[in-house]
């Protein structure tokens, strides 16, 4: 039974002498505690020494990909060419089954194979008899670092980093162009202070100073391949009566020195734009095409990498960059924002104010989910980014048009809809219109059997008794407020002679000859 050991100078095979030594896992350490030992376990039969760094290099990732390298495959050639074929204890199993395919040889990997492994690898320097530590340290350091530069496999389209420098140099240059152009607009308009309302564009404004100088060759100078035809008549109408100060020959020099790096800032912008936009459609194509580059790049650059921003919940993702207010809102007990950097989004830009909160929040769940596949896909592709946002159109769509469709698998809404709108078409049965005859009092017995007897010795016409129908719930009404009106005022006028009768009492001696008429009157009508 043999033993392939890996090391950083080459391969070592060594012969198991004892092979029931290997069943016993848990004491297999005491065979190795002194190198005398170990040598009476083991035996070095080949080793087979690594030319340089780089076959070390490519026979160990061909070791971590489980594949078979040149080295080896002459090692092996060598030691199961002439004698009789036994198996083979290997460290990795992905390794074992490509040897067992190629050179059929029984590959044993388990626990047992790994504790040999870790003891091997304590007494190597005595097993190994003809390397010195040193060297195999130094073997060791630099296969290390060819190993782990090699397993960055990252091509120069997937490095994140100089898009996060793009983006932070892309607002750098807008900060100072800005500062600049401000600058340029100040300094000229002392000369001329009507060019800076009748030009808005930046750009044209600072060509317009740098072909003409001064306002006296503002008519003599051809500026129709900068300015429309009627902009540049105003400009020209404006120069003549313009009114501002004159200024040297030095001063224009410097403005038009200025208006040189104005310039080149500002082609040296659009090719970095540019360099952004291919960047961002060979690293995150997915995230392009749902937010854009401008906003697609300041989401990694605040989230470090485009692997922490796939980490990201969607949650995160839609507030990111509002974090400030996101903890004041906390302190103070008050709303949370509904988006941070994602405002800047085309689709968030379309929509209205009230849906605003609604499309980022249904953006950042999309854009989280591009970020993962464009961050662990394999295959760089833009279809899942591009079918998502015909979706958030479409949905977009809808709330702006206020149409309540079946949404997220729900028939609720529509259903709701439909009944609070519908209208009803039930007609009421009126019982005011039997009445054809109104009758204002009762009647006594004598006076009802009176009118019966002349309603059946006269007849009725039809259209009289509906004229009386009409009539009869006006007299009514009228009949029945005059009623009223005669109790309310029956009603002040007792409480008038009650209030008269308490408020001025009268005198006892009123009273007193009061009686006495009374006994008077009395006694001459019994006479």
């Amino acid at each position: 039974m043999f033993v392939l050991y890996e090391t950083p100078a080459g391969y070592a095979i060594f012969k198991l002498l004892d092979e029931k030594k290997l069943k016993e896992v848990d004491n297999l350490y005491q065979e190795f505690q002194t190198p005398d030992r170990a040598n009476k376990l083991l035996k070095l039969k080949h080793f087979q020494k690594f030319n340089d760094t780089t076959e070390a290099l490519a026979a160990a990732t061909a070791a971590v990909e489980g594949k078979v390298s040149k080295p080896l495959k002459k090692t092996l050639k060598k030691l199961f060419g002439d004698e009789v074929q036994e198996s083979l204890l290997v460290a990795d199993a992905k390794l074992g089954n490509a040897i067992k395919d190629k050179f059929a040889v029984q590959c044993v990997y388990n626990t047992g194979v790994q504790e040999l492994m870790r003891c091997i690898r304590q007494q190597a320097d005595s097993l190994l008899g003809g390397l010195p530590k040193k060297e195999m340290t130094a073997m060791a350091l630099g296969l290390a670092h060819s190993l782990s530069r090699y397993k960055l496999k990252f091509s120069p389209d997937k490095i994140d980093t100089m898009i996060v420098q793009a983006q932070c140099l892309l607002d750098d240059l807008d900060k100072e162009l800005n500062n600049y152009i401000m600058r340029a607009r100040e300094w000229y308009g002392w000369h001329f202070p009507e060019l800076g309302k009748l030009i808005t564009d930046n750009i044209a404004f600072v060509k317009t100073i740098k072909l003409v100088g001064t306002r006296d060759n503002m008519a003599v100078t051809d500026l129709s391949d900068i300015l429309p035809e009627d902009v540049e008549e105003k400009v020209k109408e404006a120069a003549e009566i313009s009114m501002g100060t004159e200024i040297s020959e030095d001063d224009t020099i410097n403005i038009q020195c200025l208006c040189d790096e104005i310039l080149s800032i500002s082609e040296y912008r659009t090719h970095l734009y540019d360099y952004l936009k291919a960047r961002m459609m060979a690293m995150a194509p997915n995230l392009t095409i749902l937010v854009g580059e401008t906003v697609g790049a300041r989401l990694i650059a605040h989230a470090g990498s485009l692997i922490n921003l796939a980490k990201h919940p969607s949650s995160t993702v839609q507030i990111l960059g509002a974090e400030k207010a996101l903890f004041r809102a906390l302190k103070t007990k008050k709303d949370t924002p509904k988006y941070g950097l994602i405002f800047h989004a085309q689709l968030v830009g379309q929509a209205s104010l009230k849906n605003k909160g609604k499309i980022s929040r249904s953006l950042a769940a999309k854009a989280s989910l591009a970020t993962r596949v464009d961050a662990f896909g394999e295959e760089a592709t833009f279809e899942l980014g591009a079918a998502h946002k015909v979706r958030l159109e479409a949905r977009l769509r809808l709330l702006e048009e206020g149409n309540l469709r079946k949404l997220s698998g729900t028939g609720k809404a529509k259903a709701k809809f439909e009944k609070y709108q519908a209208k009803s078409e039930v007609f009421t049965y009126d019982a005011g219109a039997d009445n054809t005859l109104g009758l204002a009092k009762k009647r006594k017995h004598s006076d009802a059997a009176e009118c019966s007897k002349s309603a059946k010795s006269q007849k009725i016409e039809p259209e009289d008794v509906a004229v009386e129908a009409e009539k009869s719930p006006d007299t009514e009404e009228l009949k029945s407020e005059k009623k009223k009106k005669k109790k309310k005022n029956k009603n002040k006028d007792q409480d008038t002679t009650l209030v008269a009768e308490v408020d001025t009492p009268e005198p006892s001696g009123t009273l007193a000859k009061k009686k006495v008429k009374k006994d008077k009157d009395l006694l001459a009508e019994s006479d």
